[in-house]
């Protein structure tokens, strides 16, 4: 079995215009500590999708990685409200069979199709890889076609 190094399919912080109305608000209205501490929340939110997996680090003191393997996720629906329209970028909502994280929602990420298509890719490619399948009625199923064992 040959083994494939893994590379980044891409990496980056969420958009600023995620907090579009918050920074807005604190011209007009809201303190601006408020608008710094979401700045620096976003700023230190790190997502890194990879041919392998989908790692999220967050945090400003204290940090948390959460990853998720690609051969996971089920399905995968690009979502653009209006105001993120207008800056290009959206929210990639992904489900998966991860246990711990069955839905995750990617926020501020560049509205590409082209990114989406290396994602759905590299998800097909790590399913054939791993040797595995997901059934429409109830979980993953492996190549010899046996249910998984709980």
């Amino acid at each position: 079995m040959s083994e494939t190094t893994e590379e980044t399919i891409w990496k980056g912080t969420p958009s600023a215009a995620l907090d579009f109305w918050l920074n807005l608000g604190c011209i007009l209205i809201l303190p601006i500590p408020w608008a710094l501490a979401r700045w620096i929340q976003r700023k230190n939110t790190l997502i890194e999708i990879t041919t392998e997996r989908l790692r999220t680090t967050t945090g400003v003191m204290s940090k948390k990685v959460e990853e998720t393997e690609l051969y996971r996720v089920r399905d995968t629906t690009f979502l653009q409200p209006f105001m993120l329209r207008l800056f290009g970028v959206g929210n990639l909502q992904l489900s998966t069979d991860d246990a711990t994280t069955p839905s995750l929602l990617l926020s501020g990420i560049p509205a590409d199709q082209s990114l989406r298509d290396k994602l759905r890719k590299a998800v097909e490619t790590c399913r054939d890889r791993k040797r595995t399948r997901v059934s429409e009625l109830g979980g993953a199923v492996d190549a010899d076609g046996d249910a998984p064992r709980h």
